[in-house]
């Protein structure tokens, strides 16, 4: 099982994207624990960001909606960075 890292700065972008989608709070739950069984799971579509985001991935919440993380494959640490829209987080 991998293990996520909440950062201070993440929890707060966490509060605020759950009063604002509500209706997101199940499926955002299932996100996460998903991504501690399996991280490369399809339904994730985990993806290496570019540019100034190069050392960082992506985990879909929605089509709209990303959770931006950071990760080492070898100790199995997610380090969860950002959530929001897709325009927000990038």
């Amino acid at each position: 099982m991998h293990k996520l890292i909440f950062t201070e700065t993440f929890l707060k972008r966490e509060q605020s994207f759950i009063r604002k989608h509500s209706e997101l709070i199940e499926k955002y739950k299932k996100i996460l624990r998903l991504l501690e069984l399996d991280p490369f799971h399809a339904s994730l579509r985990l993806h290496k960001l570019k540019g100034k985001f190069s050392d960082k991935h992506a985990v879909s919440i929605t089509y709209s909606y990303r959770l931006v993380l950071s990760f080492t494959v070898i100790g199995e640490e997610f380090i969860l960075i950002d959530v929001g829209h897709h325009e927000e987080v990038y």
